[in-house]
């Protein structure tokens, strides 16, 4: 079984890659934020193409990222499908009884725009930097300290309990169990989470006794060294600027 790694292109080299990473959470979050409270689909497209670009200029492979798009999609896609027909408004066509609106499509076109923008700008802004990396930064940027701790313990652990369920559904299935919709199925499934529960119980406390033996004090501890060059201020006021312009064009006009 393969699960994706956040930093498996993050030693690329490319403009997003060298870009500081506190400068690169603070620019693209603040695009994220500008993009989705937009309400102009022109404007809105715009801010699409410049998350294409910005895609592009990271040099992640295509491929890996629509991998990853596809999760996505499943929520998008329906949205869009479904608001045509159930916004009021001008009416472009029917079928039988219902009526596909004009307003309906423009509002589901903003509304899937807007999420895969979202979604889009997240991989040049966490997939270019190793994940350790990453969570320096924001502690670095004073994102609470307990927060910080349970992002990166959980993106670190739930690889981990995916392997011993899958561990525990090999064992079950080399003696003669079947993945179902019946009753017994579903009740050896709900006995097997449990058991995953207390190992999961168990694991913890291990590693928490094994942490503090180290000397453990609830703070991230690597190797990397931040220091912000005028090429990475340029570059953050050039991404807050246009965010910023965007909202400033859609007001004005």
């Amino acid at each position: 079984m393969e699960y994706p790694e956040i930093d498996k292109y993050a030693s690329l080299d490319s403009p997003m890659h060298r870009f500081d990473p506190r400068a690169k959470i603070i620019a693209f979050i603040f695009l994220i934020f500008s993009i989705v409270l937009l309400n102009d689909l022109k404007l809105v497209l715009i801010g699409f193409l410049v998350s294409i670009l910005f895609l592009i200029a990271s040099k992640l492979p295509f491929h890996f990222v629509i991998r990853h798009l596809k999760g996505v999609s499943l929520f998008i896609i329906p949205f869009l499908v479904i608001m045509p027909f159930t916004v009021e408004g001008n009416e472009i066509f029917s079928i039988y009884a219902i009526k596909v609106t004009y307003e309906g499509l423009r509002y589901g076109i903003l509304v899937a725009l807007k999420a895969f923008s979202a979604v889009i700008l997240i991989f040049p802004m966490v997939a270019t930097t190793k994940f350790e990396t990453t969570i320096k930064a924001l502690d670095k940027l004073k994102v609470p300290n307990i927060l910080v701790q349970m992002l990166m313990f959980t993106y670190r652990y739930i690889f981990v309990f995916v392997d011993e369920f899958q561990k525990l559904l090999i064992a079950m299935e080399s003696r003669g169990f079947k993945l179902g919709t019946s009753l017994y199925a579903l009740r050896t499934i709900g006995n097997a989470l449990g058991m995953l529960f207390v190992r999961s119980y168990e694991r913890a406390e291990r590693v928490y006794w094994a942490m503090q033996s180290r000397g453990y004090a609830g703070s991230q501890k690597t190797l990397a060294e931040f220091k912000m060059c005028t090429k990475d201020y340029v570059l953050m006021v050039v991404i807050i600027a246009f965010a910023v312009c965007l909202h400033v064009v859609c007001y004005a006009y």
